[in-house]
């Protein structure tokens, strides 16, 4: 039997007591100069690790002669460690795993930030190319294994290469659980000028998105005239992709046919993003941002300052409530429906203006068999899009496209004349 052991950096007495009794009692001890040093009265064979791949293939030969074997590892084995390798080449029922806490765990800890929605990137020996996609993405919290090469000073200096429009702090947690740790939190242009002698070589990099309410001037001016990049905006912590993203963003946009001083309803309005574009796009405008969930409309409000609009009034409920008791609009945009989509629009019918537009977002088949149907027992004419996107992302040093979630865009008419139309 093989047993993984977990350890920390206060060594021994990292370990509970009984794990202590598996260590000593083994007939072979492996692992790093450091890991081993933590056992210096240990009786049995030693053997250092100083290869991962040409030691496995050494245990592999000598496993036979040991009743016990036990090899140190820091943290967590299955966490970016040893245990993945000895998986692929020893059968399960071989290895025992104990695991101790990882060091991004640990980081997290002192940092006092949750990590459950964290992304978490290993460095060790490897490019770069996903911690540069998730920057690009405006990734809330990442988490950044580190070695020699990829250190905290590399990293800030990728972050300022890459001249995104997102700002970070930067944590950096030394020697994570033992007597001389630090976690001091950077900004990416101090970081950047430290010299590479400044850490320890045992850390973690935890870097955490600034969303600070409000852009400056000079940020906002910088914005496009529409199509707002997705991470300008506020969004859900626990869901930061769940917004209309900016591509199908601006379809909408175009879709509406916007004109001059409108009354403009956002049903199932979420982040407000589509509020936002409208209302700059048309500030003398009044949009009406109808929200059922508290978060939402706090989102919204914050969004609303954030890009300094003041033509939009955030509304708390969920549709059709309240639908009846707001002015009859010229433009309705229906980004959810909470399952209420028949009652939506029949309320819509009533209250759009004449020559007004419906443009309903639809993510699922059912939904729009749905619609479809409203429509036919209702005579509108109908436009129907289904819109597919593609971003590229890095791969190495390769490109490949990562599709989006794929929109059914269904857009409502008055009739004109009696003439039914399907465009």
């Amino acid at each position: 039997m093989i047993k993984i052991v977990g350890i920390g950096l206060n060594g021994k007495e990292s370990l509970t007591t009984q794990i202590q009794i598996i260590v000593e009692q083994a007939n072979l001890l492996m692992g790093s100069d450091r890991h081993l040093s933590y056992f210096p009265d240990y009786l049995g064979d030693k053997v250092i690790i100083s290869n991962f791949y040409q030691d496995i293939k050494t245990l592999q030969q000598i496993k036979s002669y040991h009743e016990s074997i036990v090899i140190l590892v820091s943290g967590d084995p299955l966490f970016f460690g040893l245990g993945r390798l000895l998986l692929e080449q020893f059968d399960v029922d071989e290895l025992e795993f104990y695991p101790y806490i990882s060091s991004i765990q640990l980081g997290f800890s002192r940092v006092k930030i949750p990590w459950h929605d964290a992304k978490i990137i290993s460095g060790h020996g490897r490019d770069l190319d996903e911690l540069i996609t998730n920057l690009q993405q405006g990734v809330e919290k990442i988490a950044i294994l580190t070695d020699r090469k990829n250190n905290p000073q590399a990293i800030a200096k990728l972050f300022l290469s890459l001249n995104i429009p997102i700002n970070y702090d930067i944590w950096v947690c030394e020697n994570l659980g033992n007597t001389d740790e630090k976690v001091n939190c950077f900004t990416p242009e101090i970081l950047a000028n430290l010299t590479s002698s400044h850490f320890s070589p045992l850390n973690v990099v935890i870097l955490l998105r600034k969303n600070s309410i409000n852009l400056t001037k000079k940020e906002l001016d910088k914005l496009p005239l529409f199509g707002i990049e997705d991470h300008y905006f506020l969004s859900f912590k626990d869901r930061p992709g769940l917004m209309t993203k900016r591509e199908v963003r601006m379809i909408i946009l175009g879709e509406l046919g916007l004109k001059l001083q409108e009354i403009i309803w956002d049903i199932g309005a979420g982040t407000g993003s589509v509020s936002i574009e409208i209302a700059r796009l048309r500030p003398n405008s009044q949009v009406y941002a109808i929200e059922k969930t508290a978060i939402g409309i706090n989102l919204i409000n914050k969004n609303c300052q954030r890009f300094q609009v003041n033509n939009i009034a955030s509304i708390q409920t969920k549709a059709p409530d309240k639908l009846s008791t707001l002015p009859n609009p010229n433009r309705i945009f229906i980004g959810g429906s909470g399952g209420n989509l028949i009652e939506i629009l029949d309320i819509c019918q009533e209250k759009l203006a004449k020559d007004g537009i419906i443009l309903i977002a639809l993510a699922t088949l059912e939904n729009l068999v749905i619609c479809l149907d409203w429509i036919d027992k209702n005579s509108w004419n109908y436009q129907l899009l289904n819109i597919n996107v593609s971003r590229s992302i890095s791969i190495a040093n390769l490109t490949r496209l990562s599709p989006l979630n794929p929109v059914f865009l269904v857009k409502l008419f008055k009739i004109e004349e009696g003439v039914r139309r399907v465009i």
